[in-house]
């Protein structure tokens, strides 16, 4: 699970983001999937940048809130400025990254967004990322050691 944020003013916003996935290497593009009907994902997208938040294991709460209509969603967690855009980027996360809006594609009910991205940082390597599946929570753990 991610969080995309940005800034509208001095007022952060954000949601959460399901679908995340990398794009390309050269330029970096990552990209995800958004509903048309996202009122929050049509002011990140007025902003121009935003900030990608790779949830932990251990922010469930988090990912939870960001995902539902409650009107401050950064209430209980401390974000800081990404370095380039300075979108709000969630404290204790396992990665972030500062992105600027590449290109929105249509997708039936859905928007695919490319963000191309700026910087690029891994915090933590003590947890996993937080992932969602059959409507639970969950964690990563692998099936082999071994490298394809």
């Amino acid at each position: 699970m991610t969080v995309v944020a940005a800034l509208e003013g001095t007022a952060p916003i954000g949601l959460a983001i399901g679908t995340f996935f990398s794009v390309s290497l050269d330029p970096p593009l990552i990209g995800f999937c958004v509903a048309k009907t996202s009122s929050s994902w049509a002011r990140i997208e007025d902003t121009g940048a935003f900030g990608v938040t790779v949830l932990s294991e251990e922010q469930q709460d988090t990912s939870g809130r960001f995902a539902s209509k409650v009107e401050d969603k950064f209430a209980g967690d401390t974000w800081v400025p990404a370095p380039v855009t300075g979108s709000p980027l969630i404290v204790g996360g396992v990665a972030h990254m500062d992105c600027t809006l590449h290109s929105v594609v249509d997708a039936g009910d859905h928007v695919i967004v490319l963000g191309r991205v700026q910087y690029l940082d891994v915090h933590r390597a003590d947890v996993g990322p937080l992932l969602f599946f059959r409507g639970g929570y969950g964690r990563h753990d692998s099936l082999s050691t071994d490298l394809i």
